[in-house]
Protein backbone atom coordinates (compact mmCIF):
# COMPACT_ATOMS: atom_id res chain seq x y z
CA UNK A 1 0.00 0.00 0.00
CA UNK A 2 1.00 3.60 -0.41
CA UNK A 3 1.58 5.03 3.09
CA UNK A 4 -0.81 7.56 4.60
CA UNK A 5 0.47 10.65 6.37
CA UNK A 6 -0.50 11.12 10.00
CA UNK A 7 -0.58 14.89 10.01
CA UNK A 8 -1.91 15.41 13.56
CA UNK A 9 -2.80 13.33 16.59
CA UNK A 10 -3.82 13.60 20.23
CA UNK A 11 -4.44 11.37 23.24
CA UNK A 12 -6.10 11.67 26.67
CA UNK A 13 -5.81 8.89 29.22
CA UNK A 14 -5.15 8.32 32.91
CA UNK A 15 -1.68 9.75 32.20
CA UNK A 16 -3.24 13.15 31.52
CA UNK A 17 -4.80 15.23 28.76
CA UNK A 18 -2.72 15.67 25.62
CA UNK A 19 0.45 14.27 24.09
CA UNK A 20 2.87 16.05 26.41
CA UNK A 21 1.31 14.54 29.53
CA UNK A 22 1.60 11.06 28.07
CA UNK A 23 5.17 11.59 26.88
CA UNK A 24 6.26 12.88 30.29
CA UNK A 25 4.69 9.89 32.03
CA UNK A 26 6.33 7.44 29.65
CA UNK A 27 9.75 9.02 30.05
CA UNK A 28 9.55 9.34 33.85
CA UNK A 29 7.88 5.92 34.22
CA UNK A 30 4.91 7.33 36.15
CA UNK A 31 1.87 5.08 35.95
CA UNK A 32 -1.65 6.46 35.68
CA UNK A 33 -3.14 3.46 37.47
CA UNK A 34 -4.64 3.84 40.93
CA UNK A 35 -6.18 1.33 43.33
CA UNK A 36 -9.96 1.12 42.83
CA UNK A 37 -11.22 4.64 42.47
CA UNK A 38 -14.25 4.48 40.17
CA UNK A 39 -17.90 4.92 41.12
CA UNK A 40 -19.30 2.15 43.35
CA UNK A 41 -16.80 -0.49 42.24
CA UNK A 42 -15.96 -2.72 45.20
CA UNK A 43 -13.53 -5.03 43.41
CA UNK A 44 -9.93 -5.38 44.48
CA UNK A 45 -8.37 -3.90 41.34
CA UNK A 46 -6.38 -1.06 39.82
CA UNK A 47 -8.04 1.42 37.46
CA UNK A 48 -6.83 4.02 34.96
CA UNK A 49 -9.39 6.82 35.41
CA UNK A 50 -9.43 10.12 33.53
CA UNK A 51 -10.33 13.03 35.83
CA UNK A 52 -12.63 15.86 34.80
CA UNK A 53 -15.50 13.88 33.27
CA UNK A 54 -18.18 15.06 35.69
CA UNK A 55 -18.95 18.17 33.65
CA UNK A 56 -21.75 17.87 31.09
CA UNK A 57 -21.16 18.52 27.41
CA UNK A 58 -21.85 22.04 26.11
CA UNK A 59 -25.55 22.71 25.63
CA UNK A 60 -25.35 22.40 21.83
CA UNK A 61 -24.20 18.79 22.31
CA UNK A 62 -26.57 17.89 25.16
CA UNK A 63 -28.17 15.15 23.06
CA UNK A 64 -24.88 13.23 23.19
CA UNK A 65 -24.08 13.72 26.86
CA UNK A 66 -22.59 10.63 28.53
CA UNK A 67 -19.25 9.71 30.04
CA UNK A 68 -17.94 8.29 26.76
CA UNK A 69 -18.69 11.39 24.71
CA UNK A 70 -17.45 13.67 27.50
CA UNK A 71 -14.15 11.81 27.27
CA UNK A 72 -14.11 12.19 23.49
CA UNK A 73 -14.87 15.91 23.85
CA UNK A 74 -12.07 16.37 26.38
CA UNK A 75 -9.62 14.67 24.03
CA UNK A 76 -10.72 16.79 21.07
CA UNK A 77 -9.80 19.92 23.05
CA UNK A 78 -6.15 18.88 23.35
CA UNK A 79 -3.13 19.53 21.13
CA UNK A 80 -5.03 21.99 18.89
CA UNK A 81 -6.81 19.03 17.35
CA UNK A 82 -10.02 20.93 16.58
CA UNK A 83 -8.01 23.58 14.73
CA UNK A 84 -6.26 20.84 12.75
CA UNK A 85 -9.63 19.27 11.92
CA UNK A 86 -10.97 22.63 10.74
CA UNK A 87 -7.96 23.04 8.46
CA UNK A 88 -8.53 19.52 7.13
CA UNK A 89 -12.17 20.38 6.43
CA UNK A 90 -11.06 23.47 4.53
CA UNK A 91 -8.59 21.46 2.42
CA UNK A 92 -10.90 18.62 1.41
CA UNK A 93 -14.45 19.78 2.10
CA UNK A 94 -16.73 18.82 4.97
CA UNK A 95 -18.33 16.01 2.94
CA UNK A 96 -15.00 14.42 1.90
CA UNK A 97 -13.52 13.78 5.35
CA UNK A 98 -14.50 10.43 6.84
CA UNK A 99 -14.78 9.69 10.56
CA UNK A 100 -13.85 6.23 11.87
CA UNK A 101 -14.08 5.64 15.62
CA UNK A 102 -13.46 2.49 17.63
CA UNK A 103 -15.29 1.72 20.87
CA UNK A 104 -16.31 -1.40 22.75
CA UNK A 105 -19.03 -0.26 25.16
CA UNK A 106 -19.72 3.32 24.05
CA UNK A 107 -21.92 5.07 26.65
CA UNK A 108 -23.10 2.01 28.56
CA UNK A 109 -22.38 3.82 31.84
CA UNK A 110 -25.36 6.09 31.08
CA UNK A 111 -27.53 2.98 30.79
CA UNK A 112 -26.22 1.70 34.11
CA UNK A 113 -27.20 4.98 35.77
CA UNK A 114 -30.61 4.96 34.08
CA UNK A 115 -31.43 1.45 35.26
CA UNK A 116 -30.18 2.27 38.76
CA UNK A 117 -32.66 5.16 38.85
CA UNK A 118 -35.42 2.98 37.42
CA UNK A 119 -34.75 0.33 40.08
CA UNK A 120 -35.18 2.92 42.81
CA UNK A 121 -38.52 4.13 41.46
CA UNK A 122 -39.83 0.88 39.90
CA UNK A 123 -41.05 3.09 37.08
CA UNK A 124 -39.98 3.64 33.46
CA UNK A 125 -36.48 4.59 32.45
CA UNK A 126 -35.81 8.25 33.31
CA UNK A 127 -36.72 10.87 30.74
CA UNK A 128 -33.13 12.10 30.51
CA UNK A 129 -31.87 8.74 29.17
CA UNK A 130 -31.11 8.83 25.44
CA UNK A 131 -29.94 5.50 24.05
CA UNK A 132 -29.11 6.92 20.62
CA UNK A 133 -26.78 9.53 22.06
CA UNK A 134 -25.06 7.29 24.58
CA UNK A 135 -25.02 3.48 24.52
CA UNK A 136 -25.56 3.13 20.79
CA UNK A 137 -22.10 2.32 19.42
CA UNK A 138 -22.61 4.73 16.52
CA UNK A 139 -22.95 7.54 19.06
CA UNK A 140 -19.14 7.77 19.31
CA UNK A 141 -18.61 8.39 15.59
CA UNK A 142 -21.71 10.53 15.13
CA UNK A 143 -20.76 12.79 18.03
CA UNK A 144 -17.21 13.30 16.73
CA UNK A 145 -18.50 14.00 13.22
CA UNK A 146 -20.96 16.61 14.50
CA UNK A 147 -18.52 18.15 16.97
CA UNK A 148 -16.00 18.68 14.15
CA UNK A 149 -18.68 19.95 11.74
CA UNK A 150 -18.09 17.23 9.18
CA UNK A 151 -20.65 15.85 6.76
CA UNK A 152 -18.94 12.83 5.22
CA UNK A 153 -19.20 9.15 5.99
CA UNK A 154 -18.97 8.12 9.64
CA UNK A 155 -18.43 4.67 11.09
CA UNK A 156 -18.10 3.16 14.54
CA UNK A 157 -16.20 -0.10 14.82
CA UNK A 158 -16.68 -2.41 17.79
CA UNK A 159 -14.36 -5.42 17.62
CA UNK A 160 -13.51 -5.41 21.32
CA UNK A 161 -9.89 -4.51 22.04
CA UNK A 162 -8.85 -4.16 18.39
CA UNK A 163 -11.57 -1.60 17.62
CA UNK A 164 -9.39 1.50 17.30
CA UNK A 165 -6.77 -0.38 15.30
CA UNK A 166 -9.27 -1.48 12.70
CA UNK A 167 -10.33 2.13 12.12
CA UNK A 168 -6.98 2.74 10.41
CA UNK A 169 -7.58 -0.18 8.05
CA UNK A 170 -11.18 0.85 7.38
CA UNK A 171 -10.18 4.43 6.68
CA UNK A 172 -7.52 3.31 4.19
CA UNK A 173 -10.01 1.12 2.36
CA UNK A 174 -12.60 3.90 2.25
CA UNK A 175 -10.04 6.31 0.81
CA UNK A 176 -8.96 3.72 -1.76
CA UNK A 177 -12.60 3.23 -2.75
CA UNK A 178 -13.13 6.97 -3.20
CA UNK A 179 -15.62 7.27 -0.36
CA UNK A 180 -13.54 9.97 1.31
CA UNK A 181 -10.35 11.87 0.58
CA UNK A 182 -9.00 12.09 4.13
CA UNK A 183 -10.02 10.68 7.49
CA UNK A 184 -10.17 11.28 11.19
CA UNK A 185 -9.61 8.01 13.00
CA UNK A 186 -9.60 7.28 16.69
CA UNK A 187 -11.11 5.51 19.61
CA UNK A 188 -12.86 6.21 22.88
CA UNK A 189 -13.80 3.86 25.68
CA UNK A 190 -14.79 4.92 29.17
CA UNK A 191 -14.98 3.17 32.50
CA UNK A 192 -18.22 1.49 33.48
CA UNK A 193 -19.27 -1.18 35.93
CA UNK A 194 -20.22 -3.54 33.11
CA UNK A 195 -16.63 -3.95 31.96
CA UNK A 196 -15.13 -4.00 35.44
CA UNK A 197 -17.45 -6.68 36.76
CA UNK A 198 -17.69 -8.44 33.40
CA UNK A 199 -13.94 -8.94 33.05
CA UNK A 200 -13.78 -9.89 36.69
CA UNK A 201 -16.39 -12.60 36.05
CA UNK A 202 -14.01 -13.96 33.40
CA UNK A 203 -11.29 -14.05 36.09
CA UNK A 204 -9.19 -11.60 34.08
CA UNK A 205 -8.99 -8.61 36.46
CA UNK A 206 -5.86 -8.50 38.60
CA UNK A 207 -6.15 -7.52 42.27
CA UNK A 208 -2.72 -5.90 41.95
CA UNK A 209 -1.37 -3.49 39.35
CA UNK A 210 -1.00 -5.24 35.99
CA UNK A 211 2.42 -6.77 35.28
CA UNK A 212 2.73 -7.69 31.58
CA UNK A 213 5.02 -10.63 30.80
CA UNK A 214 5.77 -11.14 34.50
CA UNK A 215 6.14 -14.66 35.79
CA UNK A 216 3.51 -13.89 38.46
CA UNK A 217 1.12 -11.80 36.32
CA UNK A 218 -2.51 -12.10 37.37
CA UNK A 219 -4.52 -10.19 34.79
CA UNK A 220 -5.53 -6.79 33.50
CA UNK A 221 -6.02 -3.36 34.97
CA UNK A 222 -8.82 -1.55 33.13
CA UNK A 223 -8.46 2.05 32.03
CA UNK A 224 -10.21 4.61 29.85
CA UNK A 225 -8.91 6.82 27.06
CA UNK A 226 -9.74 8.74 23.91
CA UNK A 227 -7.45 9.59 21.03
CA UNK A 228 -7.64 10.80 17.46
CA UNK A 229 -5.41 11.04 14.40
CA UNK A 230 -5.70 12.62 10.97
CA UNK A 231 -4.89 10.49 7.92
CA UNK A 232 -4.11 12.14 4.60
CA UNK A 233 -2.99 10.72 1.24
CA UNK A 234 0.12 12.91 0.86
CA UNK A 235 2.95 10.68 2.07
CA UNK A 236 5.90 12.92 1.20
CA UNK A 237 7.28 13.46 4.70
CA UNK A 238 6.70 13.16 8.44
CA UNK A 239 5.04 10.21 10.19
CA UNK A 240 2.72 7.76 8.58
CA UNK A 241 0.77 4.54 8.55
CA UNK A 242 2.96 2.20 6.49
CA UNK A 243 0.78 -0.89 6.66
CA UNK A 244 -1.79 -2.89 8.56
CA UNK A 245 -2.71 -6.52 8.94
CA UNK A 246 -5.93 -8.12 10.11
CA UNK A 247 -6.95 -11.66 10.91
CA UNK A 248 -9.90 -13.47 12.44
CA UNK A 249 -8.72 -16.76 13.86
CA UNK A 250 -12.03 -17.40 15.70
CA UNK A 251 -10.29 -19.90 17.95
CA UNK A 252 -12.46 -19.11 20.97
CA UNK A 253 -14.95 -16.47 22.07
CA UNK A 254 -12.62 -14.97 24.68
CA UNK A 255 -9.29 -16.83 24.50
CA UNK A 256 -6.54 -16.38 21.89
CA UNK A 257 -5.17 -19.21 19.78
CA UNK A 258 -2.62 -20.79 22.14
CA UNK A 259 0.10 -20.80 19.48
CA UNK A 260 -0.58 -17.19 18.48
CA UNK A 261 -1.52 -18.14 14.92
CA UNK A 262 -4.01 -15.31 14.46
CA UNK A 263 -1.56 -12.81 15.94
CA UNK A 264 1.22 -14.00 13.63
CA UNK A 265 -1.06 -13.76 10.59
CA UNK A 266 -1.94 -10.14 11.39
CA UNK A 267 1.70 -9.18 11.92
CA UNK A 268 2.80 -10.86 8.67
CA UNK A 269 0.02 -9.12 6.75
CA UNK A 270 1.12 -5.71 8.07
CA UNK A 271 4.70 -6.34 6.93
CA UNK A 272 3.59 -7.55 3.50
CA UNK A 273 1.25 -4.61 2.97
CA UNK A 274 4.05 -2.19 3.87
CA UNK A 275 6.67 -4.09 1.80
CA UNK A 276 8.85 -4.23 4.92
CA UNK A 277 10.93 -7.10 6.27
CA UNK A 278 10.72 -8.23 9.89
CA UNK A 279 14.28 -7.09 10.56
CA UNK A 280 13.33 -3.54 9.50
CA UNK A 281 11.02 -3.10 12.52
CA UNK A 282 12.79 -1.41 15.42
CA UNK A 283 10.26 -1.96 18.20
CA UNK A 284 7.00 -3.80 18.83
CA UNK A 285 4.34 -2.36 21.12
CA UNK A 286 2.71 -5.53 22.39
CA UNK A 287 -0.97 -5.97 23.08
CA UNK A 288 0.42 -7.29 26.37
CA UNK A 289 -2.66 -7.46 28.57
CA UNK A 290 -0.85 -9.20 31.48
CA UNK A 291 -3.16 -12.21 31.46
CA UNK A 292 -1.29 -15.53 31.41
CA UNK A 293 -2.91 -16.79 28.21
CA UNK A 294 -2.76 -13.60 26.15
CA UNK A 295 0.87 -12.74 26.90
CA UNK A 296 2.02 -16.29 26.17
CA UNK A 297 0.07 -16.55 22.91
CA UNK A 298 1.22 -13.17 21.64
CA UNK A 299 4.81 -14.05 22.46
CA UNK A 300 4.56 -17.18 20.34
CA UNK A 301 3.20 -15.11 17.46
CA UNK A 302 5.93 -12.49 17.80
CA UNK A 303 8.71 -15.07 17.92
CA UNK A 304 7.25 -16.87 14.90
CA UNK A 305 7.41 -13.70 12.79
CA UNK A 306 10.29 -11.70 14.29
CA UNK A 307 12.42 -14.16 16.22
CA UNK A 308 13.72 -13.46 19.70
CA UNK A 309 15.73 -10.25 19.20
CA UNK A 310 13.32 -7.44 18.22
CA UNK A 311 12.77 -5.17 21.26
CA UNK A 312 9.19 -5.24 22.51
CA UNK A 313 7.13 -4.26 25.51
CA UNK A 314 3.60 -3.65 26.71
CA UNK A 315 2.67 -0.14 27.83
CA UNK A 316 -0.53 -1.12 29.63
CA UNK A 317 1.32 -0.73 32.92
CA UNK A 318 0.95 3.01 32.34
CA UNK A 319 -2.58 3.39 31.02
CA UNK A 320 -4.27 0.13 31.89
CA UNK A 321 -6.14 -1.77 29.22
CA UNK A 322 -8.34 0.88 27.63
CA UNK A 323 -10.25 -1.75 25.62
CA UNK A 324 -11.76 -0.13 22.51
CA UNK A 325 -9.34 2.79 22.87
CA UNK A 326 -6.26 0.61 23.49
CA UNK A 327 -5.08 0.67 19.88
CA UNK A 328 -5.27 4.46 19.41
CA UNK A 329 -3.58 4.93 22.80
CA UNK A 330 -0.73 2.68 21.74
CA UNK A 331 -0.64 4.09 18.20
CA UNK A 332 0.14 7.45 19.76
CA UNK A 333 2.82 5.82 21.92
CA UNK A 334 4.30 4.29 18.76
CA UNK A 335 4.39 7.69 17.07
CA UNK A 336 6.00 9.26 20.15
CA UNK A 337 8.65 6.53 20.20
CA UNK A 338 9.52 7.42 16.61
CA UNK A 339 9.43 11.18 17.15
CA UNK A 340 11.40 11.20 20.39
CA UNK A 341 13.72 8.23 19.96
CA UNK A 342 12.93 5.88 22.81
CA UNK A 343 11.52 2.45 23.57
CA UNK A 344 9.64 2.11 26.89
CA UNK A 345 10.16 -0.82 29.19
CA UNK A 346 7.46 -3.17 30.42
CA UNK A 347 6.33 -1.11 33.40
CA UNK A 348 5.58 -3.01 36.64
CA UNK A 349 7.22 -6.18 35.31
CA UNK A 350 9.44 -7.48 38.09
CA UNK A 351 10.58 -10.87 36.81
CA UNK A 352 10.10 -11.84 33.20
CA UNK A 353 8.30 -15.13 32.67
CA UNK A 354 11.01 -17.58 31.53
CA UNK A 355 8.48 -19.10 29.14
CA UNK A 356 8.30 -15.84 27.18
CA UNK A 357 11.05 -15.89 24.56
CA UNK A 358 10.62 -12.45 23.03
CA UNK A 359 12.99 -9.57 23.80
CA UNK A 360 10.76 -7.87 26.38
CA UNK A 361 12.42 -4.65 27.53
CA UNK A 362 13.05 -4.61 31.26
CA UNK A 363 14.72 -1.22 30.95
CA UNK A 364 13.80 1.74 28.76
CA UNK A 365 16.10 2.38 25.82
CA UNK A 366 17.00 5.54 23.94
CA UNK A 367 17.62 4.87 20.27
CA UNK A 368 16.65 6.04 16.82
CA UNK A 369 13.32 4.43 16.02
CA UNK A 370 12.14 4.40 12.40
CA UNK A 371 9.40 1.77 12.45
CA UNK A 372 7.09 0.49 15.18
CA UNK A 373 4.60 -2.35 14.97
CA UNK A 374 1.64 -2.00 17.33
CA UNK A 375 -0.51 -5.04 18.13
CA UNK A 376 -4.15 -5.08 19.21
CA UNK A 377 -6.07 -8.31 19.65
CA UNK A 378 -9.74 -8.63 20.58
CA UNK A 379 -12.22 -11.26 21.72
CA UNK A 380 -13.23 -13.77 19.08
CA UNK A 381 -9.86 -13.55 17.32
CA UNK A 382 -10.33 -10.00 16.01
CA UNK A 383 -6.64 -9.25 15.47
CA UNK A 384 -5.03 -6.15 13.99
CA UNK A 385 -1.41 -5.02 13.68
CA UNK A 386 -0.45 -1.49 12.60
CA UNK A 387 2.95 -0.50 11.25
CA UNK A 388 3.97 3.13 11.75
CA UNK A 389 7.13 4.83 10.56
CA UNK A 390 8.97 7.76 9.10
CA UNK A 391 7.99 8.68 5.55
Amino acid sequence: MRPLTISHYTITSALGAGREAQLNALQTEATGLRHRNFETCALACWIGEVPGLDQALPSEHAEWDCRNNRLAWLALQQDDFIDAAQALRARYGADRVGVFIGTSTAGVHATELAYRERHATQGPLPAWFNYRGSQNCFSAADFVRIALQLQGMAMSIATACSSSAKVFASAHRAMQAGLCDAAIVGGVDSLCLTTLYGFNALQLVSPEICRPADVARRGISIGEAAGFAILEPDASSGLGLLGYGESSDAHHMSAPHPQGEGAAAAMRAALVRASVQAQDVDYINLHGTATPANDAAEDKGVVTVFGETTPCSSTKGWTGHTLGAAAITEAVIALQCIEHGFMPRSLNTQEKDPGIRGNVLMRASEAKVNRVLSNSFGFGGNNCSLLFGRL
